[in-house]
């Protein structure tokens, strides 16, 4: 559904301006409403799902045991901090303060369209990991099958 990489300014107002190519996909996907959530797995960056996928999500991390930590966890940085946004009139959002201070994500980030979500990166959380490269050490079984 989404793929790409934008590098955007999040205005004084704290507004992400969502770039047009998505904007009639979000439209039609989810009637412009976006839900922001923290990546659990990598600071530096805030995930972006249209509602319908975020409710699939949401159910199924609330369906996890919260006996263990790392489920609490999981549910905390997703469910308990979710926040939902709606595009306005010029194709913007507000970007939750909390979460953007938490992920330290200030002025300028770069927006991954992922399938089926976007990724917010911070510019330098982004640029790091951009310049990571795969070791042979780390390719999974999965990876070998791919014929890139």
């Amino acid at each position: 559904m989404f793929q790409g990489e934008s590098a955007i300014t999040i205005d004084e107002k704290n507004r992400l301006a969502i770039p047009t190519v998505y904007r009639e996909l979000i439209a039609s996907a989810c009637a412009n409403r976006l839900v922001f959530v923290y990546n659990p797995f990598e600071h530096g960056c805030l995930w972006l799902f249209p509602v319908q996928e975020w409710e699939t999500v949401r159910d199924q991390v609330n369906a996890l045991s919260n006996v263990k930590r790392v489920h609490r966890d999981l549910q905390l940085k997703l469910v308990g901090a979710a926040t939902p946004v709606e595009l306005d009139g010029n194709g913007r959002v507000l970007v939750p303060a909390s979460q953007r201070t938490a992920a330290s994500i200030e002025r300028k980030v770069v927006l991954l369209g992922m399938d089926r979500k976007f990724e917010l990166w911070s510019e330098q959380a982004h640029l790091a990991k951009i310049r990571q490269t795969i070791g042979e050490d780390e390719i999974s079984d999965d990876m070998l099958e791919l014929k890139l």
